[in-house]
């Protein structure tokens, strides 16, 4: 699939094949649903998504590495030099010159094929930055001008590759909010191996609001103790999220027609760890809730069926079916502040 990939593509130079499968390669070996989710999209669409990927998960992976023994201040050099890399593979890109690290090199290509601002990259490595020394958040408010480099900017990236039946402008807050909806379902599903690398996304309006502070969390997750206040912590937390994934929806619709069955099976796909998380009992700060593996394949499934349609209605000069709100497991509802929504 590789290689058809590349030739739909329009990527024929040796070295930039080669980066462009070395991405592909930690898609699929790290970001399993996502990857699923990429499958869908048209074949000359996903090596661009898998560059994307590859670049973010490098500078994830050198914040948030745990069997590295690095020093925050030897991540912060880490991170300044991937940063600098890729300002000169952007500059060599624009210049159809390559670079020679492959996740930059096809970041470059990319970024140059599709136009995507290179103020998408430098904010979201200023957010990973943050994370070496930010350990917490007093409020959503403040949360979310961290989440617009960390994940609002990821959904940016990718709207040019999927492209839309609207102005890009139209369907970027959509995008965006997609972006932060995924991200606030790792940080909910990752809660306790966040709390061993000494950070909680949680924000502390809402603990309070409940009763708890960041010390009743990190007691929890060493004791394997439950509390119930952190229950209630963890279920206003997921319905924030959902409310995200409300917010999000709409701009499904607006992505080009061959795009929709990926973004939806992404999130489906997404939206359903909360559903698997309150299965649990909200216990994610002793274990990793996961989609069971018969419904991952039935949304799979039914992924594919509308990928096949839509690129035959393409085919055709047709448009696809628009996603409508059955992509979301909830029953739509105003969005408001989780604190106050658990105080109504």
């Amino acid at each position: 699939m590789t290689v058809r990939e590349l030739d739909a593509a329009g990527i024929h130079d040796p070295a930039l094949r080669a980066a462009y499968t070395h991405c592909r390669g930690l898609n699929a070996r790290h970001g399993k649903t996502y990857f699923l989710a990429t499958r869908l999209l048209p074949v000359d669409r996903r090596p661009a998504v898998h560059a994307l990927y590859g670049f973010a998960r490098w500078a994830d992976d050198i914040v948030d590495d745990l069997d590295s023994s690095a020093t925050p201040a030897e991540r912060g050099r880490a991170l300044l030099a991937l940063e600098a890399q890729l300002e000169a593979g952007l500059e060599a890109g624009l210049r159809r010159e390559g670079a020679t690290e492959p996740v930059i090199r096809a970041l470059a290509d990319t970024a140059r094929r599709y136009g995507i601002d290179r103020v998408h990259f430098t904010d979201f490595l200023a957010s990973m930055r943050s994370d070496l020394t930010v350990g917490g958040y007093a409020s959503y408010e403040e949360l979310g001008q961290y989440m617009h480099g960390s994940a609002a900017v990821i959904g940016l990236q990718m709207l040019p590759v999927l492209g839309t039946v609207t102005p890009r402008e139209e369907a970027a807050p959509y995008a965006a909010a997609l972006g932060v909806a995924f991200q606030l379902t790792n940080f909910l599903r990752d809660v306790g191996e966040d709390l061993d690398r000494g950070r909680l996304y949680l924000p502390a309006e809402l603990l309070a609001a409940h009763g708890v502070d960041r010390e009743r969390f990190e007691w929890s997750r060493r004791t394997g103790a439950r509390d119930a206040r952190i229950t209630d912590v963890l279920r206003a937390a997921a319905a924030h999220n959902r409310a995200v994934y409300r917010d999000a929806l709409p701009g499904i619709a607006m992505l080009a027609p061959v795009s929709r069955p990926c973004i939806r099976t992404a999130f489906v796909l997404y939206s359903g760890i909360l559903d698997a998380i309150a299965a649990d009992g909200y216990t994610v700060l002793h274990r990793r809730s996961v989609v069971p593996r018969r419904r991952r394949a039935v949304v799979a499934l039914d992924g594919l069926v509308r990928a096949v349609a839509a690129r035959a209605g393409g085919r055709r000069g047709e448009e696809a079916p628009v996603v409508g709100p059955s992509c979301a497991s909830p029953s739509p509802r105003p969005r408001v502040s989780p604190v106050r929504e658990e105080a109504r």
